[in-house]
Parts: structure tokens; C-alpha cells; sequence
């Protein structure tokens, strides 16, 4: 029987107002790989900045028992100190620096007055090897790609001789080509000994890569499943993870006809703002229709955000050239405020980054892009605000004790309804969603799909920009593909599967 390196006992955390941990309990055997999973607000992370040092002893209730000892971690770097390392979903990588400076950020090689740049560099080149990067180590974060980068946080965690991998959601930026090589070196680091907990939604690498998976539900323990012994298909862990089957994954459309063109985008070209001579887009054409959800897939780097901003009042390229035109009349938007007066909204894959106030209430996020919709005059009027707050809330079931809850307290899936209520007040006719579900879990998703259905019966125009295949070909009216800037294909959503798709991107791959 393998040994158990970590125990976690009877963990509760209180913040004001939720209790986001109940007597949670985990066990971790030395050399397994152990998934995490729940909806969005179970407390998947909460319970892992417990065990990390995030939320410092003393600010919960229960025991870690680490390699047979009981642990009182008051920061991160207590934990660090006993081979503990955790790589959060936001990677926390310099872009100006290179992969060497990132990786002994803090815990630089040398004496304590001066660096030895020919160590910090050699030991780098080292742990690049080790994660399959052969990328040199002088290079500018800046200058790989996310899958790299991904690479590049391991790497640093085995530099601090970790002995338990904590990784929260570490593919939800990755292509499907990236996520497959990272959940293989996930298995070749468990075959080395290394012992790892992985937090993420995608169920179908759950149950390729997890020696055990422990389901939480509402901040308490449910189950702990194990893959040799127990069924760990996606269905059954669904069930666990929300209480009961769920037979469809998206919800059936409304039975409304679709409309004429509202949006119309013609021989749209954009350069890359730093590398002037790189185009982002290369002589794009897509439309939309009222009442239509367009999916728009690509590979990472295919140009499918680019696009997106360049539409939304040139908020992303230079050298803007082509024809924009909604319900008829040609547009020439220049910037971000043009376009939400001319009826298009976007909201962005960054919600954290770009899309919210973190620091700020549900309530001052949900107006923030129609300011004029609870003003009086030149103030705002503080009671329609909240009205206004309280409405959307109810309307997307969002999870909270009040609209005055800070949108850095709540919960990925909730946090994405927020940025969704803020575009829905601002009442576009259409609304560019940019990968509107990554990291939140199959609840919350069914949600935001009933959501944008909603929207279609409306008689929005709705653009879906989405990494994952299952979801725009369950989404979509009709499909673009993109590839290396262009438009390489399109297709109804009748004759759309995932082999179609994948072949047309590597058809137009080969010809380029």
C-alpha cells in the first residue's frame, strides 16, 4: 500500500458571509496524480491556498498533515520549504524577463550581494530539459507561447525541488495539442515520483490523467473516486459534481427564425501592433444574422481574438483596413466607446485582466458599461444601480450574498456572469463572446449556453470564439474556421464535426 504523503482534516474557512469550506477532507498517497473537482464556488481553490500558505494558518479551522507531520503553514513559503509548490491558472511570469530570471525569481542563484548569471542560466537550461523545452533559457518570456509558458512554471517549481505539484486548471489556456503534451508530462513527472493535485474542469483529461478524483460540492467533501476501481467516465463524474445526471451538455434552441445580416465584416486586415509587418488578420469576410450564433475555432494563434478587437472599436492592431458595417450603414469605429454606442459589445476572454473590477462591487461592474442607464442627469443614481444589480443577478442565477459583493470574492463561473450582465445592460445588438466559458465548470457552463440562447431569442447577434470543439459545434448556427489569420473554411452546424474542422484546418495548413 502506497503511502499517504498528505492529509487534510476537517478543513473550514469562513469569509464574510459564505462559508466556502465545511470540513473538507483530502487524502493524497505519495506518487499519484489526484484531480479536484466541483463547480464553480465549491471550494476547490480555497482548499488548495489553505494547504499553500495563502490563507495562512490561523484563518481556518482543521489539520494539514504533510509526510506524516502536522504542518502550520503561515505563508507561501512555508510551504515551499517542505517541497509543496502550486501554479495557479494566471501564470505569474514576467513577459520583459527572460525564462531564466522567471524561474529563480526570488530564489536567485549566488551570494547574497551578487547574482551568478552562468548558474542561473545552466540550472534553468537543466529543468527546461527535464519538461521537454528546448527553448534557451535567455529568452524573453515574451517571445514563447502559453503552452511554453506553462512549461516554463513547472520548470520553476521543480526548481524549487517540489515534492507536491499543486496545478490549478493548467490547461484552460492551451489547444487541444498543448493540453495532451502537458497532461503527458504530468504522467512522465508521476513516473519519476513526483506527486501531483490537478483542479479542472475538463473532465475528458480528468479521467485520462488522474490516478483519483475527489469531488467537492457546496465547500464540502462528496466522494473520492478511484480509477482502478470505480467508474470515472465524464457522466458519473458530472453527477457527482452536481448532484444528479446530466443527459445534455447544451441546452436545445429556441425554434425562432434567424434574421437578416446585422453585422458584416469585409476584407478585414490587421497588423500586429509590435511587430509591424505581421499580419493578425489577413483579408478576413464573416457575417452575422440577428437572432444567430456564429462559432468562430481556431488553434491558439490562429488571429480569432485579434479579430474580435479589431471589430470592437480597433481595440487591439494597426493598419486597420477593410469595410464594418451593422444593420446596412458602414462604420468607421475608432475606438472601444464608438462601438458600445453603436451597438457591439465584447466580452473578453480575460475577465480578470480586462473584462472586471476585481476590487469593486457586483453592483458598480454590472453598470460600468452603460453608466447613462443609472444616471440622473450627471450623477448616478445609487438606487436604480442596485436595481439594476439585483436584476441581472436573479436573471443569470448569479451566486452571491448581496450585489455589494466584491467581484474578487465570487467564484470563476460567477465572476463570468457578471461580465456577461455588464454587456447584457449595455443592450448590444451584437455581442462578440471570447471563450465566455473557460475555467468554470459543467453547471455554470449550462448556464451561460441557456444565457446566450436567450440572447439569440432576443434577436441578438451573437459571435462565439471558443478553443473548445464540442462547444462551438453544440453552440452554432454556423461555423468560421481559422487559421494562421484567414478564414479557411465555413460550414452550418448540420455538417460540422469535430473530424470536418480539425481536416480543414490542416488542409489549409498544407497549403500555406
Amino acid at each position: 500500500m502506497a503511502k499517504v504523503l498528505l492529509e487534510m482534516n476537517s478543513i473550514t474557512k469562513t469569509f464574510p458571509g459564505v462559508k466556502a469550506l465545511d470540513n473538507v477532507n483530502l487524502k493524497v498517497e505519495e506518487g499519484e496524480i489526484h484531480a479536484l473537482v466541483g463547480e464553480n464556488g465549491a471550494g476547490k481553490s480555497t482548499l488548495m491556498n489553505v494547504l499553500s500558505g495563502i490563507y495562512p494558518y490561523g484563518s481556518y479551522s482543521g489539520d494539514i498533515i504533510y509526510d506524516g507531520e502536522v504542518c502550520e503553514f503561515h505563508n507561501i513559503k512555508d510551504s515551499e520549504r517542505k517541497g509543496i509548490v502550486i501554479i495557479h491558472q494566471e501564470l505569474a511570469l514576467i513577459p520583459y524577463m527572460t525564462i531564466g530570471e522567471n524561474m529563480f525569481l526570488g530564489n536567485e542563484q549566488g551570494s547574497k550581494w551578487c547574482i551568478d548569471w552562468n548558474k542561473t542560466y545552466a540550472e534553468a537550461d537543466k529543468y527546461l530539459e527535464m519538461v521537454g523545452l528546448t527553448d534557451s533559457s535567455k529568452t524573453l518570456i515574451k517571445d514563447i507561447g502559453t503552452g511554453k509558458q506553462q512549461l516554463v512554471e513547472i520548470a520553476k517549481a521543480l526548481a524549487k525541488h517540489a515534492r507536491l505539484l499543486i496545478l490549478d486548471e493548467p490547461t484552460s489556456s492551451l489547444n487541444e495539442t498543448d493540453s495532451k503534451a502537458l497532461l503527458d508530462l504530468m504522467k512522465k513527472l508521476k513516473s519519476e515520483g513526483m506527486t501531483m493535485i490537478i483542479i479542472s474542469h475538463k473532465l475528458n483529461e480528468v479521467s485520462y490523467v488522474a490516478d483519483k478524483i475527489t469531488v467537492v460540492r457546496d465547500g464540502s467533501t462528496i466522494e473520492t473516486l478511484d480509477a482502478t476501481t470505480d467508474d470515472i467516465s465524464e457522466t458519473r463524474i458530472i453527477k457527482g459534481m452536481v448532484g444528479r445526471e446530466m443527459t445534455d451538455r447544451f441546452p436545445k434552441r429556441h425554434d425562432v427564425p434567424i434574421g437578416d445580416v446585422m453585422m458584416e465584416v469585409d476584407h478585414w486586415t490587421v497588423y500586429h501592433p509590435e511587430f509591424s509587418e505581421r499580419k493578425v488578420c489577413d483579408d478576413v469576410s464573416i457575417n452575422v444574422h440577428a437572432g444567430e450564433v456564429v462559432g468562430i475555432y481556431g488553434l491558439m494563434g490562429a488571429g480569432r481574438t485579434e479579430l474580435a478587437m479589431s471589430i470592437f472599436g480597433r481595440s487591439y492592431g494597426i493598419g486597420i483596413s477593410g469595410k464594418l458595417t451593422l444593420k446596412g450603414e458602414e462604420l468607421t469605429l475608432k475606438n472601444p466607446k464608438q462601438a458600445i454606442a453603436a451597438g457591439i459589445a465584447y466580452v473578453t476572454e480575460d475577465r480578470k485582466g480586462n473584462g472586471l473590477v476585481l476590487t469593486n462591487s457586483i453592483k458598480t461592474n454590472t453598470t460600468l458599461a452603460n453608466l447613462a442607464g443609472v444616471s440622473s442627469g450627471s450623477f448616478i443614481d445609487k438606487d436604480k444601480e442596485y436595481q439594476v444589480a439585483e436584476e441581472y443577478v436573479k436573471k443569470l442565477r448569479t451566486k452571491t450574498p448581496s450585489v455589494e459583493q466584491l467581484v474578487g470574492n465570487l467564484s470563476g463561473g460567477n465572476q463570468q456572469k457578471v461580465l456577461l450582465a455588464k454587456w447584457m445592460f449595455a443592450n448590444p445588438d451584437v455581442l462578440i463572446l471570447d471563450e465566455p466559458t473557460r475555467g468554470i465548470d459543467v453547471g455554470a457552463k449550462y448556464e451561460i449556453y441557456c444565457i446566450i440562447n436567450d440572447l439569440a431569442k432576443a434577436g441578438k447577434s451573437v459571435i462565439m470564439i471558443s478553443s473548445e470543439l464540442p462547444e462551438v459545434i453544440g453552440m452554432s448556427d454556423r461555423i468560421y474556421i481559422m487559421n494562421q489569420a484567414k478564414i479557411v473554411g465555413e460550414m452550418p452546424a448540420s455538417e460540422a464535426t469535430q473530424e470536418n474542422i480539425m481536416a480543414c484546418i490542416v488542409k489549409s495548413g498544407s497549403e500555406a
